[in-house]
């Protein structure tokens, strides 16, 4: 059975690597892009398809539209980790795991007891003054009296440390996963339909012989794949978790 032999692989490994996407967090009730209840298919109820209104340009030219629908959309303050959080800091807990790479902006690794993760695009728990500077937290947003958050020093717009469409990822923490990824002596691969680059592409450089593909729907890795999963993520990091 294959979920046998990914779970004998995973107890033999002490360089595993976790990289995630946004299907990570759907059992914590925060809604994914691509499949049929996400966020892309849903819309943004408005002129806008959520892609533009989450850039660069429209956050610039229409703060109020921005946060309206970030406020709405993007944040959930009450999700709390699942079975796949918890499974992924248990095995960093027992030596097995060196790293979490995550395309989510929500935090529940870190919440979960995850102490690396390396956030390709950025985390709603951090916030920062674009005059300024000054830092603030998640509950200064979703509290701010105004609809554009603004900062208490000098007034400027406080903005959401996630990369919007037209920005670059950071390049240190992309280096950093890249190099992750190369030195992995298994590479699980969850929740992402693999599709949106450059942090897709980062599987592609992976060369060894331990891809473990975990998604619902077909990717396009899924032929350079070692094991291919279509369970629901929990379940499966649960399982794979070696007890003792």
């Amino acid at each position: 059975m294959e979920l046998d032999q990914l779970m004998a692989r995973v107890a033999a490994s002490r360089n595993i690597v976790f990289f995630g996407g946004a299907g990570v967090s759907t059992e914590s009730d925060i809604p994914d892009f691509r499949s049929a209840t996400g966020l892309y298919q849903t819309g943004s109820d408005g002129a806008y398809p959520p892609e533009v209104m989450l850039s660069r340009s429209f956050f610039r030219t229409y703060p109020e539209a921005f946060f309206e629908f970030y406020r709405t959309r993007m944040l959930y303050p009450d999700a709390k980790p699942n079975a796949a959080h918890v499974a992924l800091a248990e095995l960093e807990r027992q030596g097995r795991l060196t790293a979490v790479i995550t395309q989510n902006i929500d935090g529940l690794h870190q919440q979960a007891g995850s102490k690396r993760v390396l956030e390709l695009h950025g985390s709603v728990l951090r916030n920062y003054c674009l005059g300024c500077g000054r830092k603030y937290n998640l509950d200064y947003i979703v509290n701010h009296a105004e609809i554009v958050p603004t900062c208490g020093v000098c007034g400027e717009i406080v903005r959401p440390d996630v990369v919007l469409y037209e920005e670059s990822l950071d390049m240190n923490v992309l280096i950093e996963a890249a190099d992750c990824i190369a030195a992995a002596d298994l590479l699980i691969v969850g929740g992402t339909s693999l599709t949106v680059n450059p942090a897709a592409g980062l599987v592609a450089d992976y060369e060894g012989d331990g891809l473990v593909l975990i998604n619902r729907t077909a990717t396009p890795y899924d032929s350079r794949a070692n094991f291919v999963i279509r369970e629901p993520i929990g379940q499966v990091m649960r399982a794979l978790v070696p007890s003792g």
